[in-house]
């Protein structure tokens, strides 16, 4: 309190233009406290906003890169489906691929139903393979050119020669429905 009583001692003691200045000059610190609030409120506004908005980018690159995988196997599956012929079936690529057992058996059956898709389905049996053989015929079944899905596949090992495979697999070939028929 006494301070206060000093300030206001000393105030009153002034001439009348000192005051005005010293009013003035406490009404410009005042301003300026004034302007310097607004302004941190503005540039606390503004960080939040950006905060927002890379957040927003972040999440925007990771859905771009989603995006762009998923085109890419779309893509290749478009491209795959580009290369089959309508007289493709299982029974040609399998043979196209060159790997062959003691005896092999292909059988056609009936596919699912795709919309927009025709799929060729076969059962295929093929015994005495060795398993370099039974995993490259089914890498290049899945990974060829062609668009074959692998449905159901059974390994079992040979009674006679624990070494050899035989496999026994549901193979399907996709292909594009032709453009009039249903």
């Amino acid at each position: 309190m006494k301070y206060l009583h000093l300030l206001i001692e000393t105030y009153n003691r002034m001439d009348d233009k000192t005051r005005l200045r010293w009013g003035m000059g406490i009404a410009a610190i005042l301003l300026l406290a004034v302007l310097l609030s607004a302004a941190n409120s503005q540039v606390a506004r503004l960080e939040k906003k950006r905060a927002s908005r890379e957040a927003d980018i972040t999440e925007m690159l990771m859905l771009k890169l989603r995006f762009q995988e998923a085109n890419a196997g779309a893509q290749k599956l478009a491209n795959r489906l580009a290369a089959t012929r309508p007289d493709d079936s299982p029974a040609k690529i399998i043979e196209e691929i060159g790997i062959k057992g003691k005896n092999t058996q292909i059988k056609p059956v009936k596919g699912e139903d795709l919309p927009g898709f025709v799929e060729d389905a076969a059962e295929v049996k093929i015994e005495g393979l060795t398993a370099n053989e039974a995993v490259n015929l089914l890498f290049r079944l899945e990974k060829g050119a062609k668009p074959v899905t692998i449905k159901r596949a059974l390994i079992k090992t040979r009674f006679d020669d624990p070494a050899k495979l035989d496999l026994t697999l549901t193979a399907a070939l996709i292909k594009a429905a032709q453009q009039g028929a249903r």
